[in-house]
């Protein structure tokens, strides 16, 4: 055996150990999407604190062989399957996520107008729609429940219902939702025109009023009472969203509001992206239901938006102060986003119309509308 057999063997072995000799064409297709995705985020700047994430765990799961999303000879996960196993299955991270969310979120302008709730809950027409659409294309109830969700807007819950009932399709998910999340100023504006007209757009909405201290404090008291009475399914979310709410409007723990709105939201965003990009494998994600997955999500958002225009039409025939049918659209929960591009149609249309805190209200009643919609489904399939 010479010197020269020896070496070719050696480094025979050693190539065989890399992941060149083991790198396929989907994987490459895979790595193509990671980088789009990080474009989006860093080029584009759409959504970057989730996109940027997700786009980079996508990229380093599909290169061959990393010790990322398995387990070890022990049976310990792997580094980012300990992420996700401890924080998405275990369903840890969206609530924790909806606690940051409560203690950023000032409920003034639903208080203020509470009949806003109900433009919330009819911008959920889409989830339930989507739901009994994907059915004729071979989905299961559950896989319907968790795609339907996503036109709701609200990344945590679209992930909390999909890991509770589908984990499988966690990734094409959560990615459809945080990517049409991110394209609002894209998607809306052209529905909210096609279903309004001139005049109705530059309707005047009165000044809202002050909201107390005190209101603003028993609000997450009973909203958190009657949401779980009715719907008991949904207490992680919505009683870690309210609860915190409560320290945010309590003024006596700012430090606890102030790490839960900084840095325990930056701390949980990362391993939330991280996780979900790394369920995007190849040989998972290159299927068609990945596929059908974002092209109903993107139906799903479109009649979301066009269910919130359309109540505040109906609710407009009963009404002596109209309501701007433009704040309709944000009643998905995509948190300013909507809200803002309904303000910024109604500045187009009349400099003087500001219309961003009318359409807080139901921006925020979709937060509660999308959560309730995964409760159903959740106390329905669970």
């Amino acid at each position: 055996m010479t010197w020269e057999y020896i070496s070719e063997l050696i480094l025979s072995i050693l190539y065989t150990q890399t992941g060149v000799p083991n790198l396929d064409v989907k994987q490459v297709m895979m790595l193509l999407i990671a980088l789009l995705f990080i474009y989006l985020a860093v080029g584009k700047k759409f959504e970057p604190l989730l996109l940027l994430p997700i786009g980079f765990g996508i990229f380093l799961v599909n290169f061959p062989l990393v010790p990322l999303m398995g387990y070890t000879e022990q049976g310990a996960p792997e580094l980012i399957r300990a992420f996700y196993k401890y924080g998405v299955e275990w369903e840890i991270i969206p609530c924790v996520i909806f606690l940051g969310l409560g203690a950023m979120t000032d409920f003034g302008p639903l208080i203020a107008n509470p009949k806003t709730l109900i433009i919330g809950g009819g911008a959920q027409l889409g989830v339930f729609i989507t739901y009994i659409g994907v059915l004729f294309f071979g989905f299961t109830l559950k896989e319907a429940a968790s795609v339907g969700i996503i036109g709701g807007a609200d990344g945590p819950t679209t992930i909390y219902l999909t890991a509770k009932l589908a984990p499988h399709l966690l990734g094409a998910n959560a990615l459809a939702a945080y990517s049409y999340m991110a394209m609002v100023p894209l998607i809306q504006p052209p529905i909210m025109k096609l279903l309004t007209t001139k005049k109705q757009r530059l309707i005047k909405m009165r000044q809202l009023r002050q909201v107390s201290a005190r209101e603003k404090l028993f609000f997450p008291l009973i909203a958190s009472a009657l949401i779980i009475l009715l719907v008991p399914a949904v207490a992680p979310l919505m009683g870690m969203f309210m609860f915190g709410n409560f320290m945010r409007e309590s003024l006596v723990v700012k430090r606890l509001s102030d790490t839960a709105q900084n840095a325990l939201m930056n701390i949980v965003t990362i391993f939330l992206g991280l996780s979900v990009g790394a369920t995007m494998q190849a040989e998972a994600f290159l299927s068609w239901k990945p596929l059908l997955i974002f092209g109903f999500g993107l139906l799903d958002f479109i009649v979301c938006t066009a269910g919130g225009i359309l109540t505040v039409h109906i609710m407009n025939r009963f009404l002596k102060e109209k309501i701007n049918p433009l704040i309709g659209s944000a009643g998905v929960s995509a948190v300013p986003m909507s809200a803002r591009v309904s303000h910024n149609m109604g500045i187009k249309e009349d400099p003087n119309n500001w219309l961003l805190m009318h359409a807080m209200g139901p921006n925020l009643a979709g937060v509660i509308g999308s959560a309730a919609a995964a409760g159903m489904f959740i106390a329905m399939f669970q």
